[in-house]
């Protein structure tokens, strides 16, 4: 089976060549730009990559079909712009494409925060439907907290790719704001008892404290989120 790897980007230069060489080994590497304006489609024509452009954003969900429709192959693996492929699980997909028994594929992913791989708080596996046939699945249209929707169940692959989530706090701040504002529910009371329960969930129940000091900060932080996904009032497109 032919495989097209599709990545979303905008201002994605950062990572994009290490992305760009786990993915070489698809038939297909498609890229659906918003309008880059830093070094992102000059790193991605020193690859073997197909740019495609789609300056009005349409929203995570629809835009990832948008890049979903626009790829050569059935066969689609989605990769965000700051994921990598590495060599175990490039093996164990082209293993799987050579005779699939399932129309799409959950796939573990292995989160960096301020440099370090976080493996508890319930941020790994952190498994999300990538891999799939088009012709069986689609993405919801969600403007944000997209997600495949397939007409059957799902298998599960083993090997983890590596996600460089947040370097720092203020990334992560400055990120989930964002995605309070496109996600938000106003609801006063569950600002106030949610946060609460977002940390005692990941930093006690989930065992962050494995993590240490970081397992901290990062329950603190997801506790702030859900506060502000509860007072803001949602953005207007």
């Amino acid at each position: 089976m032919k495989l097209s790897v599709v990545i979303l980007t905008h201002n994605s230069a950062k990572y994009l060549d290490e992305v760009l060489r786990s993915a070489a080994f698809a038939d297909e590497v498609l890229i659906l730009d918003g309008g880059s304006t830093d070094t992102t489609l000059e790193i991605a024509q020193k690859h073997r990559v197909r740019v495609e452009m789609q300056t009005e954003w349409l929203g995570f969900g629809p835009q990832k079909q948008r890049a979903v429709d626009l790829a050569l192959n059935d066969w689609v693996f989605v990769l965000d712009s700051d994921e990598v492929i590495p060599d175990a699980l490039r093996t164990e997909i082209l293993t799987v494409l050579n005779n699939p028994k399932r129309k799409g594929y959950f796939v573990p992913r292995l989160n960096y925060f301020f440099g370090k791989p976080i493996r508890h708080g319930g941020l790994y596996p952190d498994a999300t439907l990538r891999l799939f046939n088009r012709r069986h699945g689609h993405f919801s249209s969600d403007k944000v907290h997209e997600r495949v929707v397939l007409d059957s169940e799902a298998g599960r692959l083993c090997s983890p790719m590596k996600h460089y989530a947040y370097e720092s706090v203020s990334q992560f701040i400055d990120k989930q704001n964002r995605y309070a504002k496109l996600g938000s529910k106003p609801n006063r009371f569950k600002a106030i008892v949610n946060p609460f329960w977002t940390f005692v969930r990941m930093f006690f129940l989930k065992t962050g404290f494995l993590d240490g000091w970081e397992g901290f900060v990062i329950a603190r932080l997801y506790s702030q989120y859900t506060f502000w996904k509860y007072i803001q009032r949602p953005e207007i497109q």
